[in-house]
């Protein structure tokens, strides 16, 4: 009997180890799942679209001012923009009657932390405001930058840690990129789709960049 009770403890701890290193991976990748931007073009297309789009010298600055682009507007009952992402990339986000998020966690796929509070989240604009002025936006009609500014149908919009969006500010993959390396490919591919719908320009060092990681993908 004691063989089969040495059997039977055999396959009970090898359970145990399986399910542990199930529950472990599940821990591991669950968290990549949960932003949810809609998926970009692949790397291939990305290298295509690179290809297609206009190269010049960046614009001027001037004139420029966030309120130029307005946003968070307005996209169902009380949900502005930005509530909107924070439920669409959050997990488990419970909102109040005014749509606020009270609740849920929020996975930075720029960083890799997770966050609990959406005050500590930034919905980051993946071509920053003044980058799409500087490349075309600046003679786009109000309605037009409105339009780009709440762009939920592109890979436009991400909800990530605040201070590493702040940190980014308005610069391009030639002068800044995500901490976390392993989405480079999938940021690349985010600005690339964006710029290429909405028609606006890259200028050299911001392209020979972004060439640089999507061949790499």
């Amino acid at each position: 009997m004691s063989g089969l009770y040495a059997r039977r403890a055999t396959r009970t701890a090898v359970l145990a180890a399986s399910v542990a290193l199930a529950s472990a991976t599940a821990l591991l990748t669950a968290p990549e799942a949960q932003a949810a931007p809609p998926t970009p073009v692949s790397a291939a297309t990305a290298r295509t679209y690179l290809g297609q789009l206009t190269v010049k010298a960046e614009g001027s600055s001037s004139g420029y001012n966030r309120d130029k682009f307005p946003h968070w507007i307005t996209q169902s009952g009380a949900c502005n923009t930005r509530e909107v992402v924070l439920k669409r990339d959050g997990s488990d986000v419970v909102q109040d009657s005014g749509c606020a998020a009270v609740s849920g966690s929020w996975y930075s796929p720029f960083d890799g932390a997770t966050w609990y509070a959406a005050s500590d989240v930034d919905i980051d604009h993946i071509v920053p405001l003044a980058e799409a002025w500087r490349s075309g936006a600046g003679s786009w009609s109000t309605s037009a930058r409105q339009a780009f500014a709440n762009d939920l149908t592109r890979p436009a919009l991400i909800a990530v840690t605040d201070n590493v969006n702040q940190s980014k500010g308005d610069q391009d993959p030639a002068e800044w990129m995500p901490p976390s390396s392993s989405y480079h490919c999938m940021y690349a591919r985010m600005w690339v789709h964006t710029k290429h719908h909405w028609n606006l320009s890259v200028d050299s060092a911001e392209k020979s960049a972004l060439q640089s990681v999507l061949n790499g993908c």
